[in-house]
């Protein structure tokens, strides 16, 4: 029998593919890492992953997820899901090592956090008329008018806590060579309705801002400095039975649609409404079904060509 000798190229070609069939599987588009950081819900690695409400403050970008609010793009250096917390750093926070500039941090109003009552800010080297500093009356930290207003929004300075001798013992901040009434402390931190701590109003040209003293609440040197914010999942902030289900199964929460409905994305690639265990049993039963299938036909035809 006379064979074209394209045939035994075709087959080589064919028998190749059919080899590598039971080898392929398409990859899951939800990651459950941003570089060292474990991803659980509601925090995903890009869009459609995690919850939807979440998606558009943190992200993750070249292996780092961060927080991203009105007035910049903080590193989230840690996050503790048992106790609903996530640890960010802001670049231009003050430390005991160095003082820098600021324009202030704000959190976007719609942003599904608040501030952890550990989070303490020290507004430093404050205007002597400084809004902030004025304890006779009651001001609004994001504007700075007198107001009459007896509103929990109001900020009050502390002037009468250790704090602010304890940062003016740092040797940066020494140098400012101010009062040490220049230096406010905000504990518990309140931001008012809209958020945000605008140092150029209150004429504080630099902040800092630290968390959980570790047994050194006098040494400032070890301060844990950034920011904790509390989140919350949802406003009866119960964790979604149908995700618990869907992580113990090695998938990754997430949402597709326009009504953002939940699905869980499997190692193997597949989009569940409950979780991975029926499409992992299913993908492998599948593809070695196929296997059984094509190895006797493949074989087959080669020995027919032969």
């Amino acid at each position: 029998m006379y064979l074209p000798h394209s045939v035994p190229l075709l087959l080589s070609i064919f028998l190749l593919l059919v080899l590598l069939i039971p080898c392929l599987t398409f990859a899951q588009v939800c990651q459950r890492n941003c570089g060292k950081q474990i991803l659980k819900y509601p925090f995903g690695s890009g869009p459609g992953c995690g919850d939807p409400l979440f998606q558009p403050h943190v992200s993750c970008s070249q292996q780092k997820l961060t927080l991203t609010t009105h007035t910049g793009s903080y590193l989230v250096t840690s996050i503790d899901y048992s106790n609903q917390v996530i640890y960010i750093s802001d670049p231009t926070i003050s430390t005991c090592s160095c003082t820098l500039p600021s324009k202030g941090f704000g959190l976007d109003w719609n942003a599904p956090f608040t501030f952890h009552d550990s989070t303490i800010f020290a507004l430093l080297d404050c205007s002597i008329n400084s809004s902030s500093i004025c304890t006779t009356q009651s001001y609004d930290i994001n504007d700075g008018n007198n107001s009459n207003s007896n509103s929990n929004s109001k900020l009050l300075c502390d002037q009468s806590t250790p704090i602010c001798s304890l940062l003016y013992s740092c040797k940066p901040i020494s140098t400012i060579n101010l009062p040490i009434s220049t230096c406010c402390v905000y504990e518990p931190v309140n931001l008012g309705p809209s958020f945000e701590m605008d140092l150029q109003k209150l004429q504080c040209p630099s902040y800092t801002g630290f968390y959980n003293f570790d047994e050194g609440e006098s040494d400032p040197e070890n301060w844990n400095y950034g920011i904790a914010l509390k989140y919350k999942f949802s406003v009866t902030d119960d964790y979604p039975n149908s995700c618990s289900a869907c992580e113990k199964s090695y998938g990754v929460c997430g949402y597709n649609g326009a009504y953002n409905s939940f699905i869980c994305n499997c190692p193997n690639g597949i989009n569940t409404t409950t979780d991975c265990y029926f499409t992992s049993s299913y993908n492998n039963g599948f593809r070695n079904g196929i296997a059984w299938l094509i190895y006797p036909m493949a074989w087959t035809l080669v020995w027919f060509f032969l």
